[in-house]
């Protein structure tokens, strides 16, 4: 492989038409979406991270994030992410796709089952808390019996049983969008990329503390692990592949 690095422009990935033919450019994408394999992941859009002066911004200062960081992140959720995965939530439904939702919750009251990432950064959401309630504009929808997964560490993958539940549902392909794009967004889709789906990164309905942090995970995780889509793009798909159910 070294030997294809092109002198004159050594950092061009060498690697980059590999990674696009077997997860970016695979026509499975578009086979998966219309014979409906195809499921969106809603990651974290709860109060405990997701809602100012809630969770872990309950007390501003405390939290750790500077207040310009937490002003961008919350004009950002409010005005693109949550607007933008609402849309692409009810496009989901209207065309029969599955959509799933992960969050942030223990399994008991004290949080004594939770991973030891979660206990060191003391991150609590027990059943039945205000932190562990999803931000009503993408909530589950009742009447469309959506799944929800618990988890109490980063990747959805490696502390649930979500892989198995996918495949009870013939999932072999995920748009995922959700909080935050450097952690727990970059966590699952790197895993789901490693378990063999093809994912979809839907780019502007995903959001961190500062435009850096959510460059950098585009750039590590565009043209290697997903496909990096806007959400226009993302409905245009859905809307012109998949018929509506009747």
């Amino acid at each position: 492989m070294i030997d294809d690095i092109d002198p004159s422009n050594p950092h061009v990935d060498p690697l980059r038409d590999v990674y696009h033919e077997s997860f970016i450019d695979n026509p499975k994408h578009m086979e998966f979406l219309t014979g409906r394999n195809t499921a969106l992941l809603c990651i974290d859009l709860q109060y405990l991270d997701a809602a100012p002066g809630c969770g872990v911004f309950a007390d501003s200062e405390a939290s750790g994030v500077p207040p310009e960081a937490q002003e961008y992140y919350f004009d950002r959720l409010e005005k693109i992410v949550l607007p933008g995965v609402r849309k692409l939530q009810d496009a989901f439904r209207q065309h029969g796709l599955e959509v799933i939702h992960t969050r942030i919750q223990s399994l008991t009251q004290n949080g004594r089952d939770r991973g030891m990432g979660h206990k060191r950064l003391n991150l609590l959401a027990p059943p039945g808390s205000r932190e562990a309630e999803f931000i009503d504009q993408v909530a589950p929808a009742p009447a469309y019996d959506e799944i929800v997964i618990n988890k109490t560490a980063s990747g959805v993958f490696s502390s649930t049983n979500l892989h198995y539940v996918l495949k009870n549902l013939g999932i072999e392909s995920l748009f995922v969008v959700g909080v935050y794009t450097n952690e727990c967004v970059e966590t699952t889709i790197r895993d789901a990329c490693d378990l063999g789906y093809l994912v979809t990164m839907v780019e502007d309905c995903c959001a961190t503390v500062t435009p850096e942090l959510h460059e950098a995970s585009l750039s590590t995780l565009r043209d290697r692990y997903a496909r990096v889509l806007t959400l226009n793009e993302t409905l245009g798909d859905v809307d012109t592949k998949v018929p509506m159910l009747d």
